[in-house]
């Protein structure tokens, strides 16, 4: 996955949204489009942000279809705001420590 391609965006009239500020906004609703390696727009809607091990990830649920995605499962991204990226986390062990703490934070919240 790539950050939203300059040429997609030079093309486009409708303003188009940073996907990272659009994920770090916790006032965003709106789903967030991210652009694969050939330039085709796959939806996602947020699910969470997590900070695991001093770095922030994102859990999105595409909402287009997505190759090796099977409905209803998340992808973990890494945000890199220095960088402006965001990237697939496909280390098993990165990706249990993040869905413990998203589950702890469940836990939490539904008794509450």
């Amino acid at each position: 996955m790539k950050n939203l391609n300059d040429e997609i965006k030079k093309k486009t009239k409708v303003r188009v949204k940073n996907p990272i500020q659009q994920i770090l906004d916790e006032n965003n609703h709106e789903n967030v489009i991210l652009y694969d390696d050939n330039n085709h727009p796959i939806e996602f809607e947020q699910i969470a942000l997590i900070d695991y091990n001093n770095k922030l990830y994102a859990i999105l649920i595409p909402v287009t279809p997505m190759q090796g995605v099977n409905e209803g499962e998340g992808v973990l991204f890494l945000i890199d705001e220095e960088k402006g990226d965001l990237s697939v986390v496909t280390n098993e062990k990165t990706i249990d420590g993040v869905l413990e703490i998203y589950q702890k934070l469940i836990e939490e919240d539904e008794d509450k």
